[in-house]
C-alpha cells in the first residue's frame, strides 16, 4: 500500500468539504425558503378564502370617504379613459372619449362641465344626432366663448345625469368592482408598490380584483370581465378640496347643452 502524503491529504479532505458545505448551505437556502410565511407583514388577508376576502374589500371601499379611480371603461359600445377623485360629496377629474376629453367637476348637486373650443364645435354640429359636419361659423363662434371654461350643467338636461355618473363615487364602486362566476384566490402581486392578493371571477374570465395585503384592505386594481377595462384605485380616505368654480371661470350656456360626441 502506497502512503498518502500529509500535505495531498489535506488538500483532497478540503476539496471534498468544499461540495459538501454547498450542498449543505443550498439546503438550509431551500428549507427556509419552504417554511417562510408569505403573510408575514400582511393584513392576513391572504390566508382568507377567496369570498371572504371580497367581503373585506367591498367593506372597506364602501366605507371609504374618499378615492382615486383611474384606467379604461368599455360601457355600450364605448371607451373611456377616466382619471377621476372622487368622495361622498362630488368629484373633480377627466374623461377621455373617442373623440374627446373633458372635465368634470361636482359640488353636491351642481355639476359643471370644462372643454375646449374643439370639442364644443363638434358637440354642437353634432346635436342633432346625425352624421358629422364641420361647425358653421356661428357654432364656433360660439365654442370659442365656452374655450376652456366651465359650463353649468343643468339638471335638467339630458346628458346630466350620464355625466354625473362619472363622479357618483358610490355608484361608481358598486357598478365597476363586481365580480362574476364561481369566486377563486389567485396569486400574490405587487401593484404600484403595494402587495396584493388576486380573487378571480370565474378563473379570471369573470373578472380578477387585487386587494391591499397593506393596512386595511381596499380594492387596488380590477380587471373587469371580458375586457371592459382594468381600473387602479388609490389614494383611499384621502381628502381633497371641493369648490365651484368663480364666476371669471364660468360661462352661463342659457340653454339646453350640445350633444357630447361620444
Amino acid at each position: 500500500m502506497t502512503a498518502l502524503n500529509p500535505a495531498a491529504a489535506a488538500l483532497a479532505v478540503r476539496r471534498a468539504a468544499l461540495p459538501v458545505a454547498l450542498c449543505m448551505g443550498l439546503v438550509a437556502a431551500l428549507t427556509a425558503c419552504a417554511g417562510e410565511d408569505p403573510d408575514a407583514g400582511t393584513n392576513g388577508l391572504g390566508k382568507l378564502e377567496a369570498p371572504a376576502i371580497e367581503a373585506k374589500a367591498k367593506a372597506a371601499a364602501n366605507a371609504a370617504q374618499a378615492v382615486r379611480l383611474s384606467g379604461t371603461l368599455v360601457s355600450k359600445g364605448g371607451t373611456y379613459k377616466l382619471n377621476m377623485r372622487l368622495k361622498k360629496s362630488g368629484g373633480i377629474g377627466s374623461v377621455t372619449t373617442k373623440n374627446s376629453t373633458f372635465e368634470l367637476l361636482r359640488v353636491e348637486d351642481a355639476l359643471y362641465l370644462k372643454a375646449d373650443a374643439s370639442f364644443w364645435a363638434h358637440a354642437d354640429s353634432d346635436s342633432d344626432g346625425g352624421a358629422s359636419e364641420p361647425p358653421s361659423k356661428e357654432d364656433t363662434a360660439a365654442a370659442n366663448k365656452l374655450d376652456d371654461m366651465y359650463v353649468k350643467v343643468p339638471d335638467d338636461d339630458p346628458s346630466y345625469k350620464q355625466l354625473r355618473g362619472f363622479t357618483e363615487m358610490d355608484v361608481l364602486l358598486e357598478g365597476l368592482l363586481g365580480l362574476q362566476g364561481k369566486l377563486s384566490k389567485g396569486d400574490r402581486d405587487t401593484i404600484g408598490g403595494i402587495r396584493t392578493i388576486k380573487v378571480l371571477g370565474s378563473e379570471g374570465h369573470g373578472g380578477t380584483l387585487d386587494v391591499s395585503l397593506k393596512g386595511t384592505p381596499y380594492p387596488i386594481q380590477f380587471a373587469r370581465a371580458g375586457g371592459a377595462g382594468v381600473l387602479t384605485l388609490g389614494d383611499w380616505n384621502e381628502d381633497f378640496e371641493l369648490a365651484a368654480p368663480t364666476k371669471e371661470e364660468t360661462v352661463d350656456y342659457g340653454r339646453e347643452l350640445p350633444g357630447t360626441n361620444n
